[in-house]
């Protein structure tokens, strides 16, 4: 397998898209690699089949020039703070040997996010026990990071995605069964159908603004974020 610089967790195919599409950009264009786990196939969504949304995953990965992507098909609404979900994660760790792990900021309104953030703390921490699933060699990530999906709090560190803006646009716009209502013959009307897109593009220029920028992404950590020089 292939090393990665940064391994992004995400409850749900779109979630990584949403919070960090463009941090994603960013990186791969110089030469990072970065790859996507997301925990479920999001097969409670009311639009789109399981199917459909693996392929606009697809689609999205390769407009963010992903190096891998994955789905541990976890149980959607039903993702549980308990070893057999907490495993997978670890594996996924050991696997790709990350430096950089991200997952969703641990306050969300939709509970899936809340968990997959507490899932990915515990897994990092497992991660770097000798002892702990001994088959595959322990790592140690060197920094857990945590992006925003629907509320922002807290932000403590902002990347500028200003040219990056319209890659993320387009790694969206992939979920059409997710953003338009219209995409599929039985679509319903939801959160994510109305103008969601562009709620996304205004909560990324207004944290920009303060910089100057045009567009940002913002991110968190827990504790002090170590560098060796300014």
């Amino acid at each position: 397998m292939e090393q990665l610089d940064i391994l992004v967790f995400g409850a749900h195919p779109d979630d990584a898209e949403i919070g960090m599409g463009g941090t994603i950009a960013k990186h791969t264009s110089i030469g990072y690699k970065v790859g996507i786990c997301d925990l479920t196939q999001a097969e409670m969504s009311s639009n789109g089949t399981v199917e459909l949304r693996q392929q606009e995953a697809a689609q999205a990965s390769a407009v963010l020039g992903l190096s891998m992507r994955s789905c541990l098909r976890l149980p959607d609404r039903g993702l549980r703070l308990a070893k057999e979900h907490i495993d997978p994660i670890v594996a996924m760790i050991r696997t790709y040997r990350p430096r950089l792990v991200f997952a969703p900021y641990w306050e969300d309104r939709h509970p899936d996010h809340v968990m997959c953030s507490k899932l990915v703390e515990e897994a990092v921490f497992n991660a770097k026990l000798r002892k702990y699933m001994p088959e595959l060699s322990a790592w140690q990530v060197e920094q857990t990071m945590f992006y925003y999906i629907n509320d922002v709090h807290n932000v403590s560190l902002m990347i500028n995605i200003s040219e990056e803006s319209e890659l993320k646009e387009k790694a969206l716009r992939a979920y059409s069964s997710q953003f338009n209502v219209a995409a599929t013959s039985d679509g319903v009307a939801t959160p994510l159908t109305n103008g969601y897109i562009e709620r996304v593009q205004a909560r990324d220029s207004l944290l920009a603004q303060s910089k100057g920028w045009q567009y940002a992404e913002g991110f968190t950590v827990k504790g002090p974020y170590p560098i060796t020089t300014l």
